[in-house]
């Protein structure tokens, strides 16, 4: 994700996340306030922290070709593990 993108996302969620503070706040639920607060922060950290997940030819020991194999539907044959005649 780009960094002007994730600077937007994070701005949005400080203003989402003090909003919904102070409203807990004026309605007098301090836990709440709290709980608001820590998992706005939360997801911004994590959003900088864990990086985006990117796919290579070989995820999970499998090459993705874009020959679907075991799938009838798909264009593959049977389930790619036997061998259909």
């Amino acid at each position: 994700m780009p960094v002007k993108i994730k600077l937007g996302l994070s701005l949005l969620v400080v203003l989402v996340t003090a909003i919904a503070a102070y409203y807990q706040h004026a309605l007098g639920h301090d836990r709440i306030q709290y709980v608001v607060a820590f998992l706005g922060f939360f997801m911004i950290f994590a959003m900088w922290l864990f990086p985006e997940v990117k796919r290579d030819e070989s995820a999970g020991g499998v090459r993705r070709d874009g020959n679907v194999q075991g799938c009838p539907y798909l264009g593959g044959r049977g389930t790619g593990d036997r061998q259909q005649g």
